[in-house]
């Protein structure tokens, strides 16, 4: 793989061949940029290109397993200040594919595969190459999983070969693949540009900008390339939640509105069942049934915790698991005594920035820091929280003031969302920490790397559980992937396996009405429970190997799913039947002897799950 820089500058010329307003690239800054110089050294190379206008680039390259990390630095050395309009993370010239893969995602349908062919996505080259033929995609806005993962798996037929793309950081982003003169492939990828992102980064002399990195692999197939794109993700997980620990989290019963006696019900039901976390989720502050507008007022709500939030944390604690604590600390509610502080929450146009009723607090403000270490981590530290459910429950958009651009202000804002992150743990150091945003909108690496899990999705009780749960190996590791198991008194046993095999996809959280369940219920719970135990360091380690699913409609699943993960001889097989179903294949599973099984796939709306020993 030879890695070029893609980048344009304000007076750039175009590239034409009826691109200019679809793509920026092959600008004039493009051009200028020749190869002078190439170090290598163990796993990482360094390449140099020089503009004779006076920029510099280079593009750094570092080997993380068997996948490579890539990003892009360039300098101004001109004597006068450069705008950039663009600047490429990676970007690779003559990629020969004929299928890519996507992965589409809105709020509780994350992940969906979509693979389209040249012929699909109307990128036949023109007859005399004069014309590029371009599909560009990406996501604007501080929700960086919408619409699109930031991932791309190009694929050769003709060789069986694949190329991986994932980029990582949380906002505006953008990838990019296109043909000209021929029908071979140029790909790139960054932060979304000024045409699709409003980015603009001023550079003085002697200035430089460095973009966040992209994970790059090859493989023999998809279910190749996404697990080394997903083995070069490092989360820095707490030391407290290295066993795959189970939690439980009470929002599915309380629906925002919590209070101490029913966090001690619950605690009292859940001791010595084998769960580590018990989370207590939005509404614990503020007015009552209140939870989204009062977001900002972490002051405890006395009426629901007269004693304060200390007692229920406590409380936990005294039944052998850790209290956790749910926060959307970046936002403020309009019943928050932040929403009319507007010289510190985020502005456009120099309006503040509201969406659906709330604003956005500037964390690059320390103002605001100041505020959040004691409205955040002085509550977490006082009550004695051992984790912390961080929530993000709308978009920024395009961007905001304060920056270069839109764009380039959106970009910085959420780097200082990540330094309050790392903050946190700074100062609790055993914290653990759940990434949430309504769900999966968060699922970044950058933002997986400072979490120990993450909320997957908010499809808590619908039928597409399993099918998203699937989906999320192909971009982050399942030992951080909280799947929710919702219980219900009248589930019958065909719903309660449905459900909690589930959760064998990722790490198990459970929910719903849990000191509501018959003793029948209760003993096909603590069976789940043993069998994700035994289970669990496939999960954690494995590599999944198949992921067959016949799912096209989320709301109506009809077919079937059989997940396949594999470590040190053993394979974890998941299966899950949906209308118009068929039985398990056992000819699937001939490879070992069943050594654990939960469930019975008997019926359309069943699942079952075995771990076999080769």
């Amino acid at each position: 793989m030879e890695f070029v820089v893609e980048a344009k500058i304000i007076g750039d010329e175009y590239a034409g061949g009826f691109s200019c307003g679809l793509s920026m690239v092959s600008s004039e800054t493009f051009w200028n940029l020749k190869k002078v110089d190439v170090l290598e050294k163990e796993n990482e190379k360094e390449t140099l290109f020089v503009d004779e206008r006076g920029y510099r680039a280079r593009v750094f390259e570092k080997k993380d397993g068997e996948a490579i990390r890539v990003y892009t630095e360039f300098e101004n050395r001109s004597g006068s200040e450069v705008t950039l309009e663009m600047l490429s993370s990676f970007a690779l010239k003559g990629i020969k594919a004929d299928k890519f893969h996507r992965l589409m995602s809105f709020w509780s349908e994350e992940g969906r595969l979509k693979t389209e062919t040249i012929q699909d996505l109307h990128l036949e080259k023109s007859w005399n190459g004069c014309a590029r033929r371009i599909e560009k995609f990406g996501n604007t806005g501080s929700m960086p999983v919408r619409k699109y993962f930031p991932f791309l798996a190009m694929e050769n037929s003709e060789d069986g070969t694949f190329i991986g793309f994932l980029m990582g950081h949380a906002s505006s982003w953008q990838i990019e693949f296109s043909c000209k003169e021929t029908q071979d492939f140029d790909v790139m990828g960054g932060i979304a540009d000024r045409d699709m992102g409003h980015w603009m980064k001023k550079l003085r002399s002697g200035e430089s900008f460095r973009t966040p990195d992209a994970i790059v692999a090859t493989g023999n197939s998809l279910a190749e390339v996404c697990d080394k794109l997903v083995k070069a993700q490092h989360p820095d997980i707490s030391p407290v939640d290295d066993k795959m620990g189970i939690m439980f989290n009470e929002y599915c019963i309380s629906w925002g509105n919590p209070d101490i006696n029913s966090v001690k019900r619950l605690a009292d039901k859940l001791e010595n069942k084998g769960v580590q976390y018990l989370v207590i989720d939005s509404g614990w502050y503020g007015l009552p049934c209140d939870w989204a507008c009062s977001v900002g007022n972490w002051e405890i709500n006395k009426e629901r915790f007269p004693n304060g939030i200390k007692e229920a944390a406590d409380y936990v604690r005294s039944k052998g698991m850790i209290p956790g604590l749910w926060f959307e600390f970046e936002f403020a509610g309009p019943h928050s005594k932040y929403f009319e502080e507007t010289d510190h929450l985020l502005k456009k146009d120099g309006h503040p920035l509201t969406v659906a009723g709330r604003r956005f607090l500037d964390m690059e403000d320390p103002w605001v820091i100041e505020h959040l270490t004691k409205d955040v981590i002085g509550t977490l530290k006082e009550a004695g929280f051992g984790y912390i459910k961080i929530d993000y429950n709308d978009t920024i958009g395009i961007g905001c003031d304060g920056g270069d651009s839109l764009g380039e202000a959106l970009y910085r804002k959420g780097l200082a969302t990540q330094k309050f992150i790392r903050k946190i743990k700074e100062e609790i150091p055993d914290i653990v920490i759940e990434n949430c945003s309504s769900g999966g909108h968060r699922l970044v690496y950058s933002m997986m790397e400072i979490a120990s899990q993450a909320s997957f999705s908010d499809a808590h009780e619908t039928l597409a559980i399993p099918v998203i749960a699937a989906n999320m190996h192909r971009v982050i590791l399942p030992r951080q992937s909280q799947i929710w198991a919702v219980l219900r008194a009248s589930d019958n046993a065909d719903r309660l396996y449905y459900s909690l095999v589930s959760t064998f996809l990722g790490r198990m959280c459970l929910s719903g009405d849990i000191y509501d369940l018959s003793d029948e219920q209760m003993k096909i719970v603590d069976e789940a429970i043993a069998f994700y135990n035994e289970a669990s360091d496939i999960i954690k380690c494995g590599v999944t190997k198949v992921i067959d699913s016949s799912v096209y409609s989320y709301n109506k699943p009809t077919g079937q799913q059989l997940v396949l993960r594999e470590y040190e001889g053993k394979v974890l097989a998941i299966y899950h039947r949906f209308e118009d179903s068929r039985e398990l294949d056992k000819s699937l599973l001939k490879e070992g002897r069943i050594i654990a099984e939960f469930g019975k796939a008997d019926k359309d709306f069943s699942a079952y799950a075995c771990i076999l020993q080769k």
